[in-house]
């Protein structure tokens, strides 16, 4: 059908499918999201989400998908994956007391939530989504673990890469906080800008969307306007039923990409207030 519907828009100059439309195709029964050939999961799922509201979208099936989510709490092993779930929650306007209590009891002493830096970076994520404080020592913990490069790593002790350093300069910026540090992690991210005007994760490695997505919203996070080579290379990577490629050299997990480069190319940071 798919096909069928791409042959007709190009015989009869119909417009191409977008990629709300794609992503909505992707929505199951029960209001879960689904990669083709897969089950649906919660954090595929709160992506979508993400995803679509930044585009604005509202309506039935974003209600539906608000309750595939609140149904799997149980599900939600990862510290990451409750505060993914918990930043989608709250962009369909929902507070659920159970899940901001479960980020809430991942903070530790040192101001660490959940076992790495990444799940601290969402966790103050999470919680600046609900509208909850940002604790001055999850602040302290993260500008700690900035590397002299200026960005950060998804663990303590690891190489950072360019998609950690964007999520930690939005989770920053949320958490009010400006100056060096931001400036410093804005040059770690524009250090990975490669001429085909794509983003990549590490130094060589090649750009793809993902990536390219996390850069463009760090820079909104921090006041500034994307480059305009990242926004062309998006597009670049559009496809024709609405999805975006990973990469100029091949396509893997459609509906996780293109939810990302959705909510980039809508022009909006997280978490989405």
């Amino acid at each position: 059908m798919k096909a069928l519907a791409l042959l007709l828009a190009t015989v009869f100059g119909l417009a191409a499918p977008t990629p709300v439309e794609y992503l909505g195709s992707r929505q199951v029964e029960g209001g879960g999201f689904a990669e083709p050939g897969s089950q649906p999961t919660p954090g595929l799922t709160a992506w979508a989400v993400i995803g679509l509201r930044a585009a604005g979208s509202s309506g039935q099936a974003l209600a539906d998908a608000g309750t595939y989510l609140e149904g799997s709490g149980e599900r939600l092993g990862s510290a990451t994956d409750l505060e993914l779930v918990l930043v989608a929650r709250a962009a369909l306007g929902h507070k659920p007391a159970d899940l901001i209590g479960r980020v809430k009891a991942l903070e530790q002493p040192s101001g660490a939530i959940g076992p790495t830096v990444n799940s601290t970076i969402w966790g103050l994520l999470a919680l600046r989504a609900v509208g909850e404080r940002a604790s001055p020592a999850t602040v302290r913990y993260l500008l700690r673990r900035q590397h002299r490069s200026g960005g950060w790593s998804w663990i303590q002790g690891g190489a950072p890469d360019s998609n950690d350093t964007a999520a930690a300069i939005q989770a920053l910026r949320a958490a009010g906080v400006r100056g060096a540090p931001i400036r410093r992690a804005l040059g770690y991210v524009r250090r990975h800008a490669n001429p085909d005007g794509g983003f990549e994760l590490t130094e060589g490695r090649g750009s793809d969307v993902q990536s390219t997505a996390w850069a463009m919203q760090a820079f909104l996070a921090a006041g500034e306007r994307p480059p305009a080579p990242a926004r062309s290379y998006l597009e670049r990577m559009r496809r024709p039923d609405g999805s975006f490629r990973y990469s100029a050299r091949y396509v893997t997990t459609p509906v996780w990409v293109t939810a990302q480069a959705l909510a980039a190319l809508s022009g909006r940071s997280l978490p989405l207030r």
